[in-house]
């Protein structure tokens, strides 16, 4: 009987032996074991509404949505009777003497969705319902600044509705979120010497009125107040709330000159202060959908800036690449962070934060620097390589731990290049900006299509090598509540 059972053991151990050599075998081939592919992308110009150029923005905003529709602006072939004097909340630089009006493309049908009679109009932002938030210049002059006067705007079913002002002569809509609330901000006509950002003060600087933030609901634009001081900007709203920056006070601190400002949360008409990392000036550029705020904060002294994590009242200094400085711009519903952080040398790279710890996105080649503009809930993270000085090399895709050059995807290749990334939605789809062989630029919209081929890693692998392209980018822009954040803080190009 022992002889018998010992037998058993035996074979059943070399049993279980020859299925773990079998095991051991096959892992490598295991699902579990391999790399994700990385996937190839369709290539579809949006074209323009008669002129030489289209675009969208990228950071703090959202220029495509669920469903795959896409907003952004683009030259007509009418005449801007202002030109070459802009508005550049919307336009930052005036790049042709046509009036621009604001786009929706969607199923391959682009559509023009007009502007106020005389005027030029942008978006910034759609939401799933296909509602897109944005602003519009009147065809009227402001007197105190000198620019085209503008009205915060909605389109809704290719209809555009005018949202106002705040008494004054400019007012922009940054967001819609699913309830058509609208936030964005606009001037009053109250004298302001710290005016938030110095947008809204005549050519010298001397002149000023309020910067005030609002929420538009139901017909009704209601200025939401500010944290005691009398500025407040407002940056994204969506189902959990809205988010900004405001001033706690009328004093100016030694160190920066302007009085304190704090980010905010506006939750069903309260506005909570955030707090900062120790020093006078912080933002909240990013809310999701679980209530969780990133942005940036001043150390003490005001002389670094560190991203943050809002968590259920608790703010996280997330550190930075080794570097001084460092701006969270974005977090998805999981709780994952995207920004861009320097390094010891000066430069800066994109980054992804999860569950505590920062990794750097990298660059492309031997390109200085990169930025990231969105992520997704798949933690794909899109952006663009620089010069280090804002000028826009090549867009990337970040995923699996990798970056690859947007351009190496593209099948069949494109003779179009694309600098920048600006969005990218649930299904992978990615928005970007991209630069003819004329130097018109161009809305693209990528589709995956298919499997990263023996040539498509060429290509990639080629793009790691080569040196850093010749700027391309014709018409580098950033979006009004990157410029407001720049200035507000007056840090360098570098930064950017």
């Amino acid at each position: 009987m022992k002889t018998k059972i010992l037998r058993n053991i035996l074979t059943a151990v070399n049993l279980l032996a020859a299925l773990g050599i079998l095991v051991c075998a096959a892992a490598p081939d295991s699902p579990a074991q391999q790399k994700p592919k990385r996937r190839t992308y369709r290539l579809i110009d949006l074209g323009t509404l008669g002129g030489p150029t289209s675009f969208n923005y990228a950071i703090i905003a959202q220029s495509m949505n669920a469903r795959g529709a896409v907003i952004g602006q683009a030259d007509t072939l009418m005449p801007d009777p202002n030109f070459p004097n802009c508005n550049f909340f919307i336009f930052t630089n005036c790049p042709d003497p046509f009036l621009e009006h604001a786009f929706i493309s969607s199923h391959g049908v682009l559509t023009d969705l007009g502007a106020i009679p005389g005027g030029s109009s942008g978006a910034f932002w759609i939401n799933d319902a296909g509602v897109v938030a944005g602003a519009s210049t009147t065809g009227s002059i402001d007197p105190l600044t000198g620019l085209p006067a503008a009205e915060a705007v909605i389109w809704k079913n290719g209809t555009m509705i005018r949202l106002g002002d705040l008494g004054g002569h400019q007012a922009f809509a940054n967001a819609v979120n699913d309830r058509e609330q609208v936030g964005g901000f606009g001037a009053n006509t109250i004298p302001d010497p710290f005016s938030l950002f110095g947008f809204f003060c005549d050519p010298t600087g001397s002149n000023c009125v309020e910067m005030r933030a609002f929420v538009w609901e139901r017909g009704v634009m209601r200025d939401i107040g500010t944290l005691g001081g009398p500025d407040a900007y407002l940056y994204v709203i969506n189902n959990r709330g809205a988010v900004g920056i405001s001033y706690t006070n009328s004093t100016p601190n030694p160190t920066t000159g302007i009085p304190t400002a704090d980010p905010f949360l506006w939750v069903n008409g309260r506005m909570t202060d955030l707090g900062t990392l120790g020093g006078t000036i912080g933002d909240a550029e990013w809310i999701n959908n679980a209530g969780q705020v990133v942005g940036t904060s001043d150390l003490a002294g005001d002389l670094v800036t560190h991203p943050y994590l809002w968590d259920h009242g608790v703010m996280t200094d997330l550190g930075t690449l080794g570097g001084d400085n460092g701006f969270a711009l974005n977090i998805n519903d999981a709780g994952t962070i995207i920004g861009f952080a320097d390094l010891p040398d000066g430069t800066h790279h994109g980054f992804i934060w999860k569950r505590g710890v920062m990794s750097d996105v990298g660059t492309i080649g031997s390109d200085p620097c990169s930025n990231v503009a969105h992520l997704n809930g798949k933690e794909q993270v899109i952006g663009f390589t620089t010069d280090c000085q804002g000028t826009k090399h090549r867009a990337f895709l970040w995923e699996n731990g990798e970056i690859a050059d947007l351009n190496s995807l593209v099948n069949p290749p494109s003779n179009e290049t694309i600098v920048e990334a600006t969005d990218i939605n649930e299904r992978g789809e990615i928005t970007a900006d991209a630069i003819l062989p004329n130097g018109d630029e161009h809305v693209v919209l990528l589709i995956p299509n298919g499997d990263c081929d023996s040539s498509c890693e060429s290509r990639i692998a080629a793009s790691q090598s080569n040196a850093p392209l010749a700027p391309i980018s014709k018409h580098p822009r950033l979006n009004p509540a990157e410029r407001v954040r720049m200035m507000m803080r007056q840090r360098p190009a570098s930064k950017l």
